[in-house]
């Protein structure tokens, strides 16, 4: 019973350290300090070591030769790749969402577009990040596909750490909901080649930005 007990907390760790990741809370070569974290989780450092382990096998993170643990730092050919792999990933995985969505959804998308305008007009890119991610994944998750999903979630877990980059970025925060706005009015006609659409421009956008960027990350 204790083993799976113990399971339970490595599991909650890794979920929790992934979904750090995803929502950018690290920045791309930080450095994770075992103990650190464990104390801001409020847990032992064996969950935090074991979880960080499975990342690195997932090579969301990266052990150095002195065995610290780093958020990996992208070069701009792995980024590229990256992102042409998200625009056809999440491309799908809103087309496939349009038939799926219910009316509720579809009231929680257009409550999350609002909401992202006035953390624009707000200037507050931590609430603006948070409901992109939120936003995003509530039309994923509509998908009805999980495998597709945990793709979607190891891509973001990769990109997530850069994406607070584009708060950054005058020329983006204004332009920053357009696509977006596309995206909900594709959704609301069922449209699903034109969500698939604007989700690929919402991506790409957001990919030249960061890519006159990235020197800013190392």
């Amino acid at each position: 019973m204790l083993k799976l007990e113990h399971q339970t907390l490595n599991d909650r760790a890794y979920g929790a350290l992934k979904q750090e990741l995803i929502s950018g809370g690290f920045s791309p070569g930080q450095i994770l300090v075992i103990r650190k974290l464990a104390e801001s989780f409020g847990i032992s450092t064996t969950p935090i070591r074991e979880a960080l382990q499975r990342l690195v096998a997932e090579r969301l993170l990266e052990m150095q030769n002195n065995r610290s643990i780093i958020v990996p730092l992208l070069s701009a050919p792995a980024f590229s790749e990256l992102t042409r792999i998200r625009i056809a990933v999440e491309g799908l995985a809103g087309e496939m969402a349009t038939s799926r969505m219910t009316e509720s959804g579809l009231a929680d998308i257009q409550a999350a577009l609002g909401d992202m305008q006035r953390a624009i007009e707000a200037q507050d890119a931590t609430a603006y990040l948070a409901l992109n991610e939120a936003f995003h994944f509530a039309i994923y998750e509509h998908a009805g596909a999980p495998i597709l999903l945990n793709m979607i979630r190891d891509l973001w877990g990769r990109v997530g750490p850069y994406l607070k980059l584009l708060m950054r970025a005058d020329r983006y925060i204004p332009q920053s909901n357009d696509a977006h706005r596309g995206i909900v009015a594709a959704l609301e006609q069922r449209n699903g080649p034109a969500v698939r659409a604007s989700l690929e421009e919402d991506i790409s956008v957001a990919a030249a930005v960061l890519c006159d960027n990235l020197h800013m990350a190392h």
